[in-house]
């Protein structure tokens, strides 16, 4: 098992294996062409806009069985525009209390049945922190199943495989 992996996003070299994966943008914008996507779309490393469709950026938690912590898919959510303004107005504020928002993944996870346009919940949280995302146990899907019970070793494995990052048993 490696002991570090180089970060893609910020190009440092952590200790361990990956405990997270991440998007920079939702799917439907990162198709677009780059030298028109920014006149096609306004985002930020939190917020996008594409036309009449708004997307927030989120973490989905799936906590670790065998070890401590959890990891983390640093996705898109798409979400009506009220919340998308909700959102804006509680930006820089402890969220926490608000009621949870429904949403749908706008990303596709790999290792994975269709995750693209999966209803979801999400929960504000406080100024330093990204939204949280919850998959219904109704929706009886993988993902539901995987953030209730969590993750064994060797499924966080093929999820690192999965994903291109580091590691291996």
């Amino acid at each position: 098992m490696e002991s570090s992996f180089n970060c893609p996003t910020c190009g440092t070299t952590h200790e361990g294996l990956p405990t997270d994966h991440a998007w920079l943008l939702p799917d439907d914008v990162w198709a677009i062409p780059e030298p028109e996507r920014s006149n096609k779309a306004t985002f930020t490393s939190d917020l996008c806009q594409l036309g009449d469709r708004f997307f927030i950026r989120c973490l989905l938690e799936f906590p670790f069985n065998e070890q401590s912590g959890y990891y983390g898919w640093g996705i898109w959510v798409e979400v009506p525009e009220a919340t998308f303004h909700r959102y804006l107005a509680l930006y820089e504020q402890d969220a926490s209390g608000e009621p949870s928002l429904p949403g749908a993944i706008a990303n596709v996870l790999p290792g994975y049945p269709p995750t693209s346009g999966l209803p979801v919940t999400i929960q504000f949280q406080d100024a330093a922190s990204r939204p949280t995302v919850h998959v219904s146990e109704s929706s009886h899907h993988p993902l539901a199943a995987e953030q209730s019970t969590g993750l064994s070793t060797s499924r966080y494995h093929e999820i690192l495989t999965s994903t291109g990052s580091a590691g291996g048993p």
